[in-house]
């Protein structure tokens, strides 16, 4: 079972200062329903990981499109993600976990809620990089993530 939820490890490693996302390097990497993601997964694993054209074990790394950024206003920090596509792509998947590429310490899961079936390519169009809508937000606000493909 895929549950979207950041992960417990991530959590201690962020008030620890174990993660960077000013200079750190972070991953996407794609899961089958037959995966167990959750709140308690610490690291990435290949368990269950996607198999299939275009999809590399590890999955890809994630380009940080905005840095640490405060709003003050609402008390609220976040991070963004630029969009990451496979092409070509033919898999089918149902989640993702991103973990820091440095340690494999897990972040957070993303379930897309059902199988998502590719036969061309893959997207995951993450949210707009705001207060109230990035991928990762700290304070009071949370977030979603949207995939796509176009098969």
């Amino acid at each position: 079972m895929i549950t979207q939820t950041s992960c417990t490890v991530f959590q201690q490693n962020l008030l620890n200062g174990n993660e960077n996302f000013t200079t750190g390097t972070y991953k996407i990497a794609l899961y089958t329903g037959l995966a167990n993601l959750n709140q308690s997964t610490t690291a990435y694993s290949s368990t269950n990981e996607v198999v299939g054209t275009g999809y590399t074990a590890g999955g890809q790394v994630l380009t940080i499109s905005t840095p640490p950024t405060q709003n003050s206003q609402y008390n609220v920090t976040y991070v963004s993600f630029n969009n990451v596509t496979w092409n070509p792509a033919a898999f089918t998947t149902r989640g993702a976990l991103v973990y820091n590429a440095n340690t494999g310490a897990a972040c957070f899961v993303l379930n897309f809620g059902s199988d998502k079936i590719c036969s061309n390519s893959f997207t995951i169009q993450f949210p707009a990089a705001t207060y109230s809508s990035a991928i990762l937000t700290l304070g009071t606000t949370t977030s979603s993530i949207n995939y796509s493909s176009p098969d």
